[in-house]
C-alpha cells in the first residue's frame, strides 16, 4: 500500500468512527452514542404512532389504538369497539400515520444522501429541485391520463423525472469542479422555475377533477391515504432505502474527494450513479404519494448531524427516523389546527423549514467571513 493509500484509509476510519472515538481523539466535541440516538428516535416515532392514530374527532385511548391494531393482526380480538372505532383506526388512521412514516423517511434520508453526494449542506430533493421534477412527472401522468404501468404508473412517472431532475442536477452542479453552494442553488431555481411552468400549463388544460389532484400535489397532503396507496409505493421505497443505507460507507469515503476514495479503492463513477438512482426511487415514491412536502431533507439531517456527527452509518438511519416523526407530528397538527378541515401538510413543513433554511444561509456566510 501507497502512503497516498494509506493516509486516505486511516481518514477513512477517522470519518467512519463512532463519535465516542472522535471524542477520545479530539477531546472537544462531546456527542452521545449512534445506538443510544438511534433507540431514542425510534421510542418516540412509536409514541408519535400511535398519538398520530389516537388523536382526531374520535378521540381514543393509547391502549384501546393498541388493542384494535393488534387485533387486525391476530393478536387477540377487538372486543366491546364499534365498528367505527375499528374502521377509524384500521381503515382510515394507522394507513395515514404509516404513509407519513414513509414519506418522512424518505425525504429525510434522501437530503442526508444528497448532502453527501453533492458535498454540499444545503442540498436538499426541495431546493434543488428534484420534488419539483418528480411532482412534474406525477402531474403529467394524472393529466394526461396515463396507465402505462396500471396503478404503479403515477410513481413510475414521479420516479423517472426525478431520475431525470437529479442527474441534470449533478451534471451541472458537480462537486469537485470548482461549483459550490451558489451553483447549486442556482440550478436549483432553474428546475423549480421550469417544472412550475409546465405545472402551470397543465393546470391551465385541466378539468375539474384534475385540477383538484394537481392542488394535491403541489401543496402535499395524506388524506389519500389507504392500505392500496401504501402498497403501491412500497417497491419504489424500499428498494431506494436499502440501496442508500448500503451506501453509508461510500459517502463517507466520497467526502475525502474523488482522488483519495480512487485510493481506497472506492469506484466513485457507480457510487454516485447508485445513489442518483436511490435517491431519485426514494423522492419519486414520496411525490407520488403525498406530493410535494419541502425541507424535510434539509431540516433533519442537519440536526441529527449535530448529534451524531457526519458518519453516514448513523447519520442515514437516524435521518430516516426522524423524517418519519417530523411528519407524523406535523400530520397531527395539519389535523387538529382547523378541524374538520385540513390543512395541507406541506404548509407546516414550509413554515418550520423556511426560516431553518434562512439561517443556515446566514451561518454560512458568517462562517466564511470569520
Amino acid at each position: 500500500m501507497t502512503t497516498s493509500e494509506a493516509a486516505a484509509a486511516r481518514a477513512v476510519e477517522e470519518e467512519s468512527s463512532s463519535p465516542a472515538e472522535n471524542q477520545e481523539i479530539e477531546g472537544i466535541v462531546r456527542r452521545p452514542h449512534g445506538p443510544l440516538v438511534l433507540g431514542i428516535f425510534a421510542a418516540l416515532l412509536l409514541v408519535g404512532l400511535v398519538a398520530g392514530v389516537a388523536i382526531g374527532p374520535l378521540r381514543l385511548a393509547p391502549l384501546d389504538v393498541l388493542d384494535i391494531i393488534a387485533s387486525k393482526v391476530g393478536i387477540g380480538e377487538a372486543a366491546g369497539y364499534s365498528v367505527a372505532e375499528v374502521n377509524v383506526v384500521w381503515e382510515i388512521r394507522f394507513p395515514r400515520v404509516l404513509l407519513a412514516t414513509l414519506v418522512g423517511s424518505a425525504l429525510a434520508i434522501s437530503g442526508a444522501a444528497l448532502q453527501g453526494l453533492f458535498g454540499n449542506s444545503l442540498a436538499d430533493p426541495g431546493i434543488i429541485g428534484v420534488t419539483a421534477g418528480a411532482s412534474l412527472g406525477a402531474i403529467t401522468a394524472i393529466v394526461l391520463g396515463l396507465t402505462i404501468f396500471g396503478s404503479w404508473t403515477v410513481p413510475g412517472m414521479a420516479f423517472v423525472f426525478g431520475l431525470a431532475t437529479t442527474g441534470l442536477i449533478y451534471v451541472l452542479a458537480r462537486p469537485g469542479q470548482g461549483r459550490g453552494t451558489v451553483q447549486l442553488l442556482l440550478v436549483g431555481i432553474a428546475i423549480t422555475a421550469i417544472a412550475g411552468s409546465a405545472n402551470g400549463f397543465f393546470t391551465y388544460i385541466a378539468d375539474t377533477t384534475e385540477l383538484e389532484s394537481i392542488t394535491y400535489w403541489s401543496m402535499g397532503s395524506l388524506n389519500r391515504a389507504s392500505w392500496t396507496t401504501l402498497v403501491t409505493g412500497l417497491p419504489l421505497y424500499v428498494t431506494g432505502m436499502v440501496t442508500v443505507l448500503c451506501l453509508a460507507r461510500s459517502l463517507d469515503v466520497l467526502a475525502l474527494g474523488e482522488r483519495q476514495a480512487h485510493h481506497v479503492g472506492l469506484h466513485v463513477k457507480r457510487t454516485r450513479i447508485l445513489l442518483i438512482v436511490a435517491t431519485a426511487l426514494v423522492v419519486g415514491a414520496a411525490v407520488a404519494l403525498a406530493g410535494s412536502i419541502g425541507f424535510v431533507g434539509l431540516v433533519v439531517p442537519h440536526i441529527v448531524r449535530l448529534l451524531v456527527g457526519p458518519g453516514h452509518r448513523w447519520l442515514l438511519p437516524i435521518s430516516a427516523l426522524g423524517g418519519a416523526l417530523m411528519l407524523v407530528m406535523a400530520d397531527i397538527g395539519a389535523r387538529t389546527l382547523n378541524p374538520p378541515s385540513e390543512v395541507p401538510i406541506g404548509l407546516f413543513t414550509g413554515l418550520v423549514g423556511g426560516p431553518f433554511f434562512l439561517w443556515l444561509l446566514f451561518h454560512r456566510r458568517t462562517e466564511m467571513r470569520a
